[in-house]
């Protein structure tokens, strides 16, 4: 919603309900006050982690849709 439409649907209210906005709105800045801005990871990035390509060489995972596939075969008719 746009700033001058929120302030004119805002303005419209009787007093209880704008008394409610403010308390809502003063509870919301409470709220994200303290989850405070986002700390940057000090994780290394996905792509530096020894997991990322070790099946590259699987010949039987070259067609991911087919190994899936197969597997669901073997595993759920049996």
């Amino acid at each position: 919603m746009e700033p001058e439409k929120l302030l004119r649907e805002l303005a419209s209210l009787p007093p209880e309900g704008r008394r409610q906005v403010a308390r809502l709105v003063a509870s919301l800045k409470k709220r994200y006050a303290q989850a405070g801005p986002r700390r940057k990871s000090k994780l290394p990035p996905l792509r530096q982690e020894k997991f990322i390509g070790m099946w590259k060489d699987r010949e039987d995972l070259a067609d991911s849709n087919a190994w899936v596939r197969a597997v669901r075969k073997n595993e759920w008719m049996n």
